[in-house]
């Protein structure tokens, strides 16, 4: 399933400990947890149904602000996002943007570049970390 700029990993947790898992990889890098959307939970209070899918955003104003400084309008993809799902075949997802991806949505100078590297290889590592067994 290709996507323009989305990563999708496997995890090898049910959801909610993925979740549980990636909260915990975010704050040991001590970064803030701004708020946690469970779509499922949302999708249940108007009596419709749907597979574990619970977004986490989280970020670092060091690490946000110079990006918006360079192109506000990255500030729409800010704070990061990280989202785990379970398939239809039950198997749990994590997913996530490419900052470098997002740097050339919104036409980030050159200048950014390692800076949207590094932030690409932190969310890479939190979801590979939340992920592993």
């Amino acid at each position: 399933m290709a996507k323009d700029g989305l990563v999708i990993l496997e995890s090898g947790h049910p959801a909610a400990e993925t979740a549980e898992r990636i909260k915990a990889e975010i704050e040991k890098r001590g970064m803030s947890i701004f708020a946690r959307v469970d779509h499922a939970a949302a999708a249940r209070t108007a009596g419709m149904q749907l597979r574990p899918t619970e977004v986490l955003m989280f970020g670092s104003p060091r690490a946000g602000t110079p990006l918006m400084q360079a192109d506000q309008t990255i500030g729409i993809d800010l704070p990061l996002k990280l989202l785990v799902w379970e398939d239809e075949g039950g198997e749990v997802r994590i997913s996530y943007n490419d900052p470098v991806w997002l740097g050339g949505r919104h036409g980030l100078p050159d200048s950014e570049g390692e800076h949207l590297k590094a932030m690409a290889a932190g969310l890479r590592a939190i979801a590979a970390a939340a992920a592993a067994l």
